[in-house]
């Protein structure tokens, strides 16, 4: 019975136990089951694919909803671009742009400065301005006046600020320049505001642009606005006018001159006056340090303007072999780019006339010459290092300024070797209260920096003169080139108002007769080529003008003729023999008088028999040779 109670017992339990276990996985499982039916639903949703099309809707609802909240005026944005882009169509017309105009400037209407900065709306507002009346242009004038020093640091906002500057009144302009008073150098530093600073002082009178400039110079000129309207226009003037400390001033300037050059930001003609007159009053080391910096492809962006192409000169002239050096190899690739620019060609005439190392010249310079010779003498600028070879420092070829800029010098550097100014320079730093040895020491430093003379001319060269032409004409094979050139083209270049310069230099073998003892030959071929394109018989049908009676070839021919006896004997005999009476009328008698002027007394008998005639029947004037006729 026991055991029988013992199996009972154990069967109930077994009963309890398998119910219990038995009655629960049902239920879970029907909750399974649901709860799987419902993620696989689920899933069949998310698994259905979006097309293309669709994905980029969504990802463009998401970046509307993005900008929304981010830009405030991002719904005006819009609104104002799809206007913009039906005003800046060509075709529309002036009334209709008139009205989109309007109509934008309605909606911008007292947020003009805080949309301005976006470069879509910045955009919209430059077509505004450009295209609006006068009266809306002073509107939105009047209401970004309070904010241009903000709207300048804005890299879409300083072309709109540009845009207003071109179109803004003298009084306005006036306005703009005097709020600049005080943040000048701090947008220099800048690079996005140094250009708006840089339009400003580009757009100024001589007067705005030295209220813009005195700023730079001195902490009291910076702080106190009255003292900048003064006439003087040079810093030495400046400072013995106003009495001011030559330290104080040097530390000002070098402090605003420093951070403009680490960072790289040389391209405007601002900064390049605050250099030269930087260099007119700093020390030795000072000059030395800032030369240093530029002798890099720096300089390369400065050489395009009157001044920067100065501090080019100067940074040639007073660098030593290292620096130079820099300065040539930055150059390589920007030769034929240099040499067309009005002012950076005068910064390669100077490295032709002072750096000795001719050898690296002729690999970087000289070398990118010479596929563009022609092109170089037919061009007014081009010309000018070819001409400063064949002829140096020519006031036939180089104006005052040009001669002025290559004579150019430092003070600090040219004083080192003369004691008492360099004495009378320290009295200015040190001393204040002296007034007249001030004035003695400014007086001397300017002296010093205009009085100078042709002896000063390529002071930095330790080669001699010649012998570095030599070698850059001669042994770099330009000269060659030249003749080739002037061989091929003869007709073209002496009738040209550039290309007849160079032809004559290389007619007559250059100053001094640079090339006539290795190239006499090809020389005489150049002689031979001009002779045989005068002796073409004229004719009235041509429409081309003979050399004799053209305007530049006839001149050039006379010269040639006065000045190289070899050309005038060959061109009488190919062309002018037993012809003379026909070409002693009109404009060519200019060439036969030229023979009767010639200083050579070979020339004179070799025409003396057919001439003589002429002068008896009052054909000719009987003109004396150019020596006697000096006399």
């Amino acid at each position: 019975m026991a055991a029988k109670k013992h199996h009972d017992g154990n069967t109930k339990k077994r009963k309890r136990i398998n119910t219990e276990p038995h009655e629960a996985p049902s239920k879970s499982k029907h909750f399974a089951s649901k709860k799987h039916k419902s993620d696989s639903a689920v899933k069949e949703k998310k698994k259905v694919p979006l097309t293309g099309r669709e994905r980029r809707v969504h990802a463009k609802e998401l970046a509307e909803a993005r900008k929304k909240k981010r830009k405030r005026h991002y719904t005006l944005e819009q609104e104002l671009a799809r206007l913009w882009e039906k005003m800046r169509c060509h075709e529309i017309a002036k009334e209709d742009r008139a009205k989109l105009v309007t109509e934008a400037l309605e909606k911008m209407k007292g947020k003009i400065h805080e949309i301005a900065g976006s470069h879509i709306s910045s955009r919209v507002l430059q077509t505004c301005v450009k295209h609006c009346s006068q009266a809306e242009r002073d509107a939105v004038f009047e209401e970004l006046r309070p904010h241009f020093l903000t709207l300048a640091y804005s890299a879409y906002a300083v072309h709109l600020v540009k845009k207003m500057l071109d179109n803004a009144s003298k009084k306005q302009l006036a306005g703009f320049i005097s709020s600049l008073h005080g943040h000048v150098a701090p947008l220099l530093r800048h690079m996005v505001g140094s250009v708006v600073v840089e339009h400003a002082y580009e757009l100024a009178n001589a007067a705005q642009k030295q209220e813009l400039l005195l700023e730079l110079y001195s902490t009291e000129l910076q702080l106190f606005k009255d003292l900048a309207s003064l006439k003087e226009s040079r810093l030495l003037d400046v400072m013995s006018k106003l009495s001011l400390q030559k330290g104080s001033v040097l530390r000002h300037m070098t402090s605003v001159i420093q951070p403009i050059l680490e960072k790289g930001i040389v391209d405007h003609s601002i900064l390049h006056r605050v250099l030269l007159e930087y260099f007119s009053i700093a020390d030795k080391s000072s000059v030395t340090d800032v030369i240093q910096q530029l002798s890099s492809p720096l300089l390369v962006r400065m050489i395009g303007t009157k001044d920067g192409a100065k501090i080019g000169i100067l940074c040639v002239k007073c660098g030593n072999a290292k620096e130079r050096k820099k300065i040539i190899k930055g150059l390589k690739g920007h030769i034929e780019k240099t040499s067309y620019h009005q002012y950076g060609c005068m910064v390669l005439v100077c490295i032709l006339s002072v750096v000795d190392d001719t050898k690296l010249i002729t690999k970087v310079i000289i070398r990118e010459l010479q596929p563009i010779l022609k092109q170089l003498v037919l061009d007014k600028n081009g010309r000018r290092p070819l001409l400063q070879l064949l002829h140096p420092y020519s006031s036939r070829y180089f104006s005052p300024d040009d001669l002025a800029s290559l004579n150019l010098s430092i003070p600090s550097l040219s004083l080192k070797d003369q004691p008492e100014a360099s004495s009378q320079t320290e009295t200015l730093k040190d001393s204040v209260d002296d007034k007249e040895d001030k004035d003695m020491a400014v007086d001397e430093v300017s002296s010093d920096k205009t009085a100078m003379d042709d002896s000063d001319l390529a002071e930095s060269g330790k080669k001699d003169p010649f012998l570095r032409r030599q070698e850059l004409l001669i042994k770099s094979g330009l000269a060659d080139s030249l003749l080739d050139i002037c061989i091929e083209s003869v007709g073209e270049l002496i009738q040209s108002n550039f290309g007849k310069e160079v032809l004559y230099e290389v007619a007559i073998g250059g100053s001094d007769g640079i090339m006539l003892p290795t190239l006499d030959e090809k020389i005489n071929s150049l002689h031979d080529a001009i002779a045989t394109l005068a002796a073409v018989p004229k004719s009235e049908d041509s429409p081309e003008e003979h050399v004799f009676e053209n305007f530049h070839s006839s001149r050039t021919i006379r010269k040639l003729i006065l000045d190289s006896p070899n050309f005038a004997s060959t061109l009488w005999d190919k062309a002018l023999k037993g012809k003379s009476e026909l070409w002693a009328n009109g404009h060519s008698c200019k060439v036969i008088s030229a023979f009767l002027e010639s200083p050579d007394p070979n020339i004179q008998k070799l025409v003396n028999k057919e001439l003589q005639p002429l002068i008896d029947n009052g054909i000719l004037k009987n003109r004396k040779p150019r020596e006697q006729a000096s006399q």
